[in-house]
């Protein structure tokens, strides 16, 4: 699947209905879109030209000649992946054990793999370096990215960085009021439309707090306001196992950010790593 075909789908929820009927027979007609001219499209779509200039910029791109140069150099480049043959559905009343290992598992690679496609190097490298230097990382996420925030918080612990974070929303408000200019604020919302997350995100901008989003590749108040954005894929599937894909794809920006702050000063985490290890190991039965 190409990077093209993430941002379309993951972008489909905040579009409007005339640029849903482009993001459709854009991606039913993905291979043919090069010899059809813009006239064309509109007409086979049943929208008008402006909607597909719209659309190609909602997706990133100037317009639709760059649109159609971006895929044809990622068509042209990209090699048969295991996602490429991977069947998607959702899980249904009916589906058997069988059917439901299957469909968990595909929509785990699928969204590491997609999620992975969408990082954009020189933000993400920004980002780890705001992280790195900043006294202390206030992380923010309620509902089931608190589960993830918290995951970050424990992860930035055993390294030795202060970090903050709280389950209770009263807390995490605290938090947000007294975050400073030398602080970061890592804030988790996969729609980027929760109401106690964009309020975490007015506290810590009116302190003058670098703001780092991780939420899906769409539009939203909280990516049109946060300094940086780090992307996650939107799975395909609206039901029980795209909440359990989107989890993964929030564990997998964790994992990159961790595993980079680790090796900006390797030597002297690996030695946190291993005081955290030896404690932990002394209460194992």
């Amino acid at each position: 699947m190409t990077n093209i075909e993430i941002k379309t789908r993951s972008i489909m929820d905040s579009l409007n209905n005339s640029e849903k009927k482009v993001a459709v027979y854009f991606l039913n007609n993905i291979e043919n879109i090069f010899s059809i001219p813009i006239a064309r499209l509109a007409d086979e779509s049943g929208v008008s030209q402006v909607t597909w200039i719209r659309f190609c910029k909602a997706i990133g791109y100037d317009g639709l000649k760059d649109l159609k140069k971006s895929l044809f150099i990622e068509l042209n480049n990209s090699t048969a992946d295991l996602t490429d043959t991977l069947e998607f559905s959702d899980i249904r009343k009916d589906s058997t054990l069988e059917q439901m290992c299957n469909t968990i598992k595909n929509a785990a690679i699928q969204a590491v793999d997609d999620t992975i496609k969408l990082i954009d190097p020189e933000t993400f490298t920004k980002a780890v370096d705001i992280i790195a230097k900043a006294n202390n990382v206030r992380i923010f996420g309620v509902g089931a990215s608190a589960q993830v925030a918290d995951d970050l918080y424990k992860k930035l612990m055993r390294i030795n960085k202060n970090a903050t974070f709280g389950y209770d929303m009263h807390t995490q408000l605290t938090y947000g009021a007294n975050a400073g200019p030398k602080d970061v604020a890592i804030i988790f919302s996969y729609s980027g439309t929760t109401k106690e997350m964009l309020e975490i995100l007015s506290l810590t901008q009116k302190a003058n707090c670098p703001t780092i989003a991780i939420t899906k590749y769409a539009k939203s108040p909280l990516v049109a306001n946060a300094d940086y954005a780090i992307y996650l894929s939107a799975p395909e599937i609206d039901y029980r196992s795209g909440a359990m894909s989107s989890r993964i794809a929030q564990l997998t920006i964790v994992d990159l950010l961790f595993t980079s702050l680790a090796n900006k000063n390797y030597s002297k985490v690996e030695k946190y790593l291993e005081k955290s290890s030896e404690v932990c190991r002394s209460h194992r039965l």
